[in-house]
């Protein structure tokens, strides 16, 4: 993407400025509701959720839930899991507070208007509700601060044309990668926001355009900073692996994995830095398409996973492929045991969603938004320079 002129958009919240509030021991648990449909009548309640939620529990585990009296019909607590189902009755489970694994909770403001506003993500801090994480996420610190009323403008805009809503994510952010994620403040911003993205998804599809030298026709760019395990000979590589998905222990839609019949991708890899003591490689990932955990599985396929990856190794697939739980092993809840074998939403890798430029989805000027680096990913140069500007920082200071 050519880089055009940039402006610095109206901010009304301050550069830097980092809000959120602390997680609680447990979260509020969930309810999930069903209305039977003729096609389920006459089944029994354990019929029913063993089959429609079998990724949720196993048998023995919708056994428990339904003896402990967590699911009601037609408003009535039903406890006999052999109740026979009427057509047009309402289900509710119940699914009891847990406390959730630790997470980060602050979030820092890159940039704000009252279409959009990025947040500096911390590694470790999930986006959207999903598995363990159902309150310890991105969206609910979004919720919580409209709720208090206590932002200077998150979801509170000052244009009287815009359509008030709590900012939403408008694409992925992986739980164990950090910096830039963008949200959304108005349906218009949201829709724009959604087809830059996916623009730039199906140009990769395109074999006459599939190529990172694509000028004028990219309205988004996304560069991101990693680490790399061993040593990268080329200075620059591109990687075009399809991206499909495969059955997965604990992953209930599929993990996805290089795959030749999957979807196409496009990444490009630049080497900033080798460290051969270290036996890694600091890179720079421009990415045209946006397939989850893209930059994870094409540096895992050319022979360099990310260091420190817990699921994916070389070429593009999972370190364990067997299953290890039954169908009666399950937790306290009823649910699942956590899979022994690494899930996607696993930490420890080195990768930070570093510098983001796009084409305003209703101004008409180009945004260009900085996440700082994490130490561990800055070149020598970098940290050198940013040491020397604490100390003079620090002698201004006295």
């Amino acid at each position: 993407m050519s880089k055009p002129t940039t402006e610095v958009g109206e901010e009304r919240a301050q550069t830097g400025e980092t809000f959120g509030v602390p997680w609680p021991d447990l979260n509020d648990g969930l309810t999930y509701t069903d209305t039977v449909r003729p096609s389920n009548a006459a089944s029994t309640m354990i019929e029913f959720y063993s089959t429609k939620y079998k990724n949720s529990a196993p048998l023995q585990g919708w056994l428990q839930r339904i003896r402990n009296g967590q699911i009601t019909v037609d408003g009535e607590v039903v406890k006999d899991p052999h109740t026979i189902l009427r057509a047009g009755s309402e289900l509710m489970y119940h699914r009891l507070p847990w406390k959730e694994p630790d997470a980060p909770y602050l979030l820092e403001i890159l940039y704000e208007d009252d279409d959009l506003v990025a947040f500096n993500k911390p590694s470790g801090l999930q986006v959207l509700p999903g598995g363990l994480f159902q309150q310890r996420t991105v969206l609910t610190q979004l919720q919580w601060r409209e709720c208090q009323g206590i932002s200077t403008s998150l979801g509170l805009s000052t244009n009287p044309g815009a359509q008030q809503q709590h900012p939403v994510p408008v694409h992925r952010l992986g739980r164990g990668t950090s910096g830039i994620l963008l949200c959304a403040k108005s349906k218009l911003a949201k829709s724009r926001l959604a087809a830059y993205f996916a623009e730039g998804t199906s140009v990769v599809g395109d074999n006459r355009k599939s190529n990172m030298d694509l000028g004028g026709v990219r309205r988004i760019s996304k560069v991101y900073r990693a680490l790399a395990s061993g040593i990268i000979d080329k200075d620059e590589v591109i990687i075009k692996q399809p991206i499909g998905i495969m059955r997965y222990q604990g992953v209930a839609n599929g993990l996805y994995v290089a795959s030749s019949s999957g979807k196409p991708a496009l990444s490009k890899v630049d080497v900033l830095e080798r460290d051969i003591p270290g036996n890694c490689t600091l890179v720079q990932v421009e990415i045209q398409s946006g397939r989850p955990h893209q930059i994870r599985i094409h540096l895992s396929f050319i022979g360099h996973p990310l260091l420190g990856d817990p699921l994916y190794v070389t070429g593009g697939h999972p370190k364990c492929f067997n299953s290890e739980s039954g169908e009666n092993d399950f937790a306290q809840d009823g649910g699942y045991q956590r899979p022994i074998n690494p899930v996607p939403g696993d930490c420890g890798y080195y990768l930070h969603a570093h510098h983001l430029v796009l084409h305003h989805p209703t101004m008409k000027k180009v945004i260009e938004i900085i996440a700082p680096l994490p130490h561990v990913l800055q070149t020598q140069k970098e940290a050198s320079q940013e040491h020397c500007a604490q100390i003079t920082g620090v002698a201004s200071v006295s």
